[in-house]
């Protein structure tokens, strides 16, 4: 068997989260506490790497036991050695054909952006910032471009290694809730920074600057240089990765409808 684990995280104080030489990540801090769990070194794999400053909802990782505890074991004594920007939220048994990045099928992003004249203040490590006005029925007109399977080549870094731009998204609403933004995203796979490229771009229509169409002929261009800006990591949340029923892991990341 395998262990699947939903792991939230603090994105602010980490430097992303894949391990590294030297510097504080989110998997170098989980590793740790689960190797204290087992009394060995233990290795995980995740659904998504997120960036420096990019915070998690519930990303998934999969490990091999290399000693058998109790899932409660686990559970209590990883958090008990885990920072306190970093928790595992639930912990469940696999089967061995499971694996948290390739069984995916969906991946759920939001970025979240206050949008009034003044800073944040108690949300400054969970939103981005923009004083001047948004026009968030331009920006969810401008959305539906990036609706269905396309070449992202525009809208991911430069240092992109993926050998494949093409992605498929499923769904992206922007909507307004009093002062704040959301940009809610869903899609088979992501390219490196390509949330926080998207909603750059979609910024410079809620500004006015560029017209909804305007995203298409981006898209169409596959060119980084024609897309805005990249938006600050502190705004994006990677919410869930999306598996089939059959792996009948916990609901928030079942995603049925859309992953069959």
């Amino acid at each position: 068997m395998r262990i699947a684990l939903g792991v939230e995280y603090d994105g602010t104080d980490f430097l992303g989260w894949q391990r590294l030489d030297r510097g504080r990540t989110v998997q170098g801090v989980l590793e740790q506490a689960l190797s204290f769990v087992a009394n060995t070194p233990v290795a995980v794999t995740c659904a998504g790497r997120t960036d420096a400053g990019v915070h998690g909802r519930c990303n998934v990782v999969h490990f091999e036991p290399p000693v058998e505890r109790a899932d409660r074991s686990w559970l209590l004594g990883t958090n008990s050695r885990l920072p306190d920007d970093v928790c595992v939220r639930w912990i469940q048994r696999v089967p061995t054909d499971f694996h948290a990045r390739f069984s995916a099928r969906a991946r759920r992003y939001r970025y979240s952006l206050l949008n009034r004249k003044v800073r944040p203040a108690l949300d400054a490590r969970y939103v981005a910032w923009l004083r001047e006005p948004l026009d968030a029925a331009r920006m969810q007109a401008a959305a539906q471009h990036f609706l269905g399977e396309h070449d992202f080549n525009a809208f991911r870094t430069v240092a992109c290694q993926a050998p494949n731009p093409v992605r498929t998204v499923h769904a992206l609403e922007v909507r307004r809730d009093g002062d704040y933004l959301h940009f809610d995203i869903q899609a088979n796979a992501f390219l490196h920074h390509m949330v926080r490229n998207i909603v750059g771009s979609l910024l410079l229509v809620g500004q006015g600057e560029r017209a909804p169409e305007w995203i298409g002929e981006v898209l169409r261009g596959r060119d980084r240089n024609l897309a805005g800006p990249t938006a600050p990591s502190q705004g994006l949340t990677f919410l869930c990765p999306l598996y089939p029923a059959q792996w009948q892991l916990p609901a928030e990341v079942t995603g049925a409808e859309l992953v069959a």
